[in-house]
């Protein structure tokens, strides 16, 4: 075997050399034990290790278990102990720019220490999967003798800082950004001013307002690129951010000079650092404290820290560099002279290709299906890049990778060499490029299969893609294996997010269906979630939905977004009620099962079975008022009633508060003061409504607003208290059910006659 550590030990940047050091000796004290448990995983979660979802019929209880056999030849060998079970390792890719060098490396180790698959995350990063913990030192020094880390693609820190794919060859954008994200990147790294953070801490460069490549709207700190009076300078947004309750950025200033860029970043770090939340990670991100100052206040602590900043030469160092940046073509131009071939090579070229504003080039983006590729296809995309490219490669928050300044007169031979390793499939930007995230493969949070799901409607569509409505190919399809966003599901056409029900006895897997999201303008607007559908539907809801919007759209440029913005929820719900029904499990089964999965989605042992004819619970009913309740809210809320929607969002928490407490108790009052108090002392402060996602957080959404009613309302507040009382009652389900769960084991273990 060999000794990477001494092949590599001067390959590597000396302080990445000795933060390596430090990690590998850190994980020794941890076999010994000898280091404490929230210590540790802070560290490793630094250096981009995490854990992940290990339950695909093999044990985690700290025995050894069988190997596990992928289809490259290569094997896994199970948890020996439990902290060192096969987990996640995240490598930075900052704004997504990376050399065919790089991934041959990053090939090479996927296959030689996970499952051969490069992941493309919606960061721009790259992860492994299955990687053992005492592997990751290696890994870390044989990607940092080819300049990349993993150091801090993880924790409370600056994550990836991400950019658009196409700076610098945009027609539309004010100027590449990617010079100045390489600068705040390396700035940021590792800083003493970002060390503190309650929670993580996001980035993204925009070159324009009104395109979706950078989504700074959904950013903790988003910058587009503005030009004023001759000089560079960027529009600042803050306080943006998806997860279960999206909050959409706020312009702090309509122009800051490029100078001013890593100062005013390093201030809002300390402002971040100081006042931000700590104890209650549910409220510990930027979103939240700029909600909670006010965006006029905030602003002012962060001037008032940049006033007190002891000055850095590398605020503006970078700045005499910016006129060397810069890509070169790897090739002299050539026109395309022959435009013949396949059907599917020129739907490539229709969609797959885009216009570089440097006369002669264009951009290829390769669409990775759930954005994976194999060790074997990065390495020929290495040979390929280098024959047609050169350096000029980058990763999309859309989980793809593009090919930048392709010489016209190339795309033939280029297209037939990306179809021998398979990666020339197309319809990229389309409704067949479907954005996910892990979901119940890997992450401990899934709730249901969003990769499953994705593979499942990208086969459907695929066929159907050249038949297909204009408007309909256009449409993003997003999808997350649980509330928290990760798969962007709030600022897709069409969202999906993962959640479950229990349906005589069983529970069964859902997915939250989310409409109206605006991809484009930077992530423009979020959309609202209508009612969770079982995920053996989904497929049909798609179907469903888009055939609706082509037959009743007001016109043929009306864009699904719009659509769905112009008419009533309740008329669009009308649309998917059909769906959310679920048979007997004696009927079909499937509905029972995951996409993917072949298991019972939960036991089928619980209570008394179908044959029975057991009646719905009184909890049940409750909380499927609490459901329609929420739902009036959003039809209020569209209609312009913002009090009478902000009381229903309100209402509906009680209701759900109520069905939990009428279960347990046979009287409940209906005093709005007497249900938050009695919901407060038997669910909340013992921690039953507690589970593995939230941890009490969405409980805590009850009681804040029954504390703090408000004195007025804005759209923004309204909706919000609305997306929080969506969450109160997805909360209840799973607290209900873990209750029937309770229940039923007492039963089969004998302590209940």
């Amino acid at each position: 075997m060999k000794n990477w550590k001494e092949i590599l030990e001067n390959q590597i940047e000396s302080e990445l050399r000795e933060q390596i050091n430090i990690f590998e000796t850190q994980i020794e004290l941890k076999k010994l034990d000898k280091i404490d448990d929230k210590i540790f995983a802070e560290t490793r979660l630094r250096k981009g290790v995490y854990g992940q979802r290990y339950d695909n019929g093999q044990r985690n209880d700290g025995e050894r278990t069988r190997e596990l056999q992928f289809p490259s030849g290569a094997k896994l060998k199970g948890p020996e102990t439990v902290w060192d079970a096969p987990g996640m390792l995240r490598i930075k890719i900052p704004f997504g720019a990376f050399t065919p060098t790089q991934l041959r490396v990053l090939a090479d180790c996927a296959e030689e220490y996970a499952d051969s698959v490069l992941h493309i995350t919606t960061r721009q990063d790259i992860q492994y999967h299955f990687v053992h913990i005492e592997d990751t030192p290696t890994i870390m020094r044989r990607l940092g003798a080819v300049g990349i880390t993993t150091h801090e693609a993880c924790g409370n820190v600056v994550r990836n800082v991400t950019a658009c794919p196409l700076a610098g060859v945009c027609h539309d954008e004010g100027f590449d950004v990617s010079p100045y994200a390489n600068a705040l990147t390396k700035f940021l790294l590792d800083h003493p001013d970002c060390q503190d953070f309650g929670r993580k801490f996001k980035i993204a460069f925009s070159g324009c307002s009104q395109h979706a490549c950078g989504i700074v709207n959904m950013h903790d700190l988003g910058a587009v690129a503005k030009t004023r009076d001759g000089k560079n300078g960027f529009e600042i947004y803050v306080g943006g951010g998806l997860g279960a309750v999206p909050h959409q950025a706020k312009v702090m200033y309509d122009f800051l000079p490029e100078e001013e860029l890593l100062p005013l970043s390093q201030a809002i770090g300390r402002v971040f650092a100081r006042l931000g939340e700590k104890k209650n990670r549910a409220k510990a991100r930027v979103k939240f404290l700029v909600a909670k100052l006010g965006l006029e206040e905030f602003t002012r602590l962060v001037e008032e820290e940049r006033k007190v900043l002891p000055h850095d030469d590398n605020w503006t160092s970078y700045i005499d560099e910016l006129p060397a940046w810069g890509e070169t073509p790897f090739k002299e131009s050539s026109i395309l002279q022959d435009r013949n071939g396949s059907a599917l090579y020129q739907q490539w070229l229709s969609q797959n290709i885009i216009d570089q504003r440097q006369d002669g080039y264009k951009v290829v983006v390769i669409m990775l299906p759930l954005g994976d590729m194999s060790s074997h296809q990065a390495r020929k995309l290495a040979d390929i890049s280098e024959t047609y490219v050169g350096d000029n490669l980058r990763t999309t928050v859309e989980q793809n990778i593009v090919l930048r300044w392709v010489s016209e007169g190339d795309l033939p031979n280029l297209y037939k060499e990306l179809d021998a390793i398979g990666l020339a499939d197309p319809g990229a930007g389309s409704i067949v490029d479907i954005t996910a995230c892990p979901g119940t493969d890997t992450c401990k949070l899934g709730i249901a299969s969003s990769r499953g799901l994705a593979e499942e409607l990208r086969l459907m569509l695929t066929p159907k893609q050249q038949k297909l409505d204009k408007a309909v190919r256009d449409m993003r399809i997003k999808i997350s294996g649980c509330f928290n966003s990760c798969g962007q599901h709030h600022i897709a056409d069409m969202g999906f997010y993962g959640n479950s029900r229990t349906f005589k006895g069983y529970k069964v897997p859902h997915f939250q269906v989310v409409l109206g999201g605006e991809w484009t303008n930077n992530a423009g607007s979020f959309g609202l979630a209508i009612g969770a559908v079982p995920s053996k539907n989904i497929p049909k809801v798609v179907l469903k939905l888009t055939d609706y919007f082509v037959q009743n759209r007001s016109n043929s440029k009306q864009t699904f977004q719009e659509f769905i913005s112009s008419r009533k929820k309740s008329e669009i719900k009308l649309q998917i009620q059909e769906f959310t029904e679920v048979p007997p499990y004696l009927e079909d089964a499937s509905y029972y099962t995951d996409w993917g999965d072949p298991r019972v989605f939960t036991l089928g042992d619980m209570g008394v079975g179908e044959c029975a004819g057991e009646v719905v619970s009184l909890t049940e009913v409750e909380l499927q008022s609490a459901e329609r309740i929420c739902f009036e809210a959003q039809m209020a809320l569209d209609e312009g009633n913002l009090e009478d929607a902000e009381e229903k969002a309100y209402k509906a928490m009680l209701r759900g508060a109520t069905a939990l407490l009428r279960k347990e108790f046979q009287d409940v009052s209906g005093d709005p003061d007497d249900i938050v108090s009695d919901f407060k002392e038997y669910f909340y402060d013992t921690k039953i409504f507690w589970d593995r996602f939230a941890h009490g957080k969405f409980g805590k959404y009850l009681l804040n607003r029954n504390e703090n009613p408000p004195g007025n309302w804005t759209d923004t507040s309204v909706r919000q208290q609305i997306e929080e009382s969506q969450l109160f009652i997805e909360a209840a389900h799973s607290c209900y059910a873990k209750l029937r769960d309770e229940e039923a084991a007492k039963v089969k273990g004998g302590t209940i006659s």
